[in-house]
């Protein structure tokens, strides 16, 4: 089969023949890619930036958000068969763990993590787990969602976390409209009550955000700070979802926060640098968020089947892998890139 691999860091990726995978285990599942997500963190992944954590051996295959159809299954599986059109959570997970017992599949003590740590979805086949398979609606196509299976799973993991504190009345920010951003902007839209603004220093992106849920758009252009506080009486947001985490996001975000506040991050590069003090002093909690949970992504995918969640997509076939991720590193990508085999 064709798939797309990291052969080297600080290289281009490289497309070979490699032999398909095939069922090893009871519970494993063989899917035929229909759509792969481009992410951000598969351009962090080729700077090196994971090596540390994963260790994984090179050349193996990238993609981390999978999108296609049954292809083959092991002799215990029960929950799919194929020819099922299915969503794939992004990690492989044991079920029996202390994490997985209490529903908290993305902290599995023996996790695999499909395009990150071992062969992942930039491929015309990719091998998973019955574990991992939820159903998709009828209505939904692979190349529709395909980007819900991380990216997606990660803004709702956030935003349901976020939805869950707030009331109305309430203000929440989401910084960056971009392809984390504006996934998150419609499920707190759907799950909040709380008045949504929305700041990004792109005016396209801003456009986007007020047609999917935002309430308010400021342009990041250094007043933005001042028009929030100006917005909720001087006090900041109850809470501000960072899509961004770079660029000097944090230092605004943090400003933009009333005491008591819950920052949510989300997007990751650089540090956030607050003195001990004023984290005591106005009580303001600081939550990481890493992709999301099984039930997490079934939420995502009836939110997807109502309509009330849709990715803004560009399409590109797998052999035009360099152009898509060379167009999202560019900023050229609004939505998500997506590679359809």
């Amino acid at each position: 089969m064709k798939a797309v691999r990291v052969v080297g860091y600080h290289e281009n990726l490289q497309l070979d023949d490699v032999a398909e995978p095939v069922i090893e285990g009871p519970l494993d599942v063989i899917v035929k890619i229909g759509a792969a997500g481009v992410c951000r963190t598969d351009l962090h992944i080729l700077e090196g930036q994971w090596e540390p954590k994963t260790h994984v051996p090179l050349p193996y295959v990238i993609g981390h958000e999978n999108v296609g159809w049954v292809h083959a299954v092991g002799d215990a599986v029960t929950n799919v068969q194929p020819g099922d059109k299915v969503i794939l959570h992004p990690l492989v997970t044991c079920g029996l763990c202390r994490a997985c017992r209490f529903g908290d599949d993305v902290h599995c003590e023996n996790n695999r993590f499909p395009g990150i740590d071992c062969d992942g979805g930039y491929a015309e086949y990719l091998r998973t787990s019955a574990r991992s398979c939820v159903k998709l609606d009828a209505s939904l196509e692979p190349a529709d969602v395909a980007a819900l299976a991380d990216a997606g799973l990660t803004a709702y993991h956030a935003a349901a976390k976020a939805a869950r504190r707030l009331r109305p009345g309430d203000v929440c920010v989401v910084i960056g409209a971009g392809g984390l951003g504006h996934i998150g902007i419609q499920v707190m839209k759907a799950l909040s009550p709380a008045r949504l603004v929305v700041v990004d220093r792109n005016e396209d992106a801003l456009a986007l955000a007020g047609t999917i849920g935002a309430d308010d758009t400021f342009v990041a252009d250094g007043s933005h700070v001042d028009k929030v506080l100006e917005l909720t009486g001087g006090h900041g947001a109850e809470a501000v979802l960072d899509f961004v985490g770079e660029g000097g996001a944090t230092a605004e975000g943090v400003a933009m926060l009333r005491r008591a506040g819950d920052y949510y991050v989300i997007g990751y590069g650089e540090n956030i640098d607050v003195p001990t003090i004023d984290i005591i002093s106005t009580e303001i909690n600081f939550i990481g968020n890493l992709v999301g949970s099984y039930t997490d992504l079934q939420e995502l995918m009836v939110l997807a089947a109502q309509g009330k969640v849709t990715l803004h997509t560009q399409q590109y076939a797998l052999d035009d892998f360099q152009r898509a991720l060379d167009d999202l590193d560019a900023g050229n990508v609004r939505g998500r890139a997506i590679l359809v085999p």
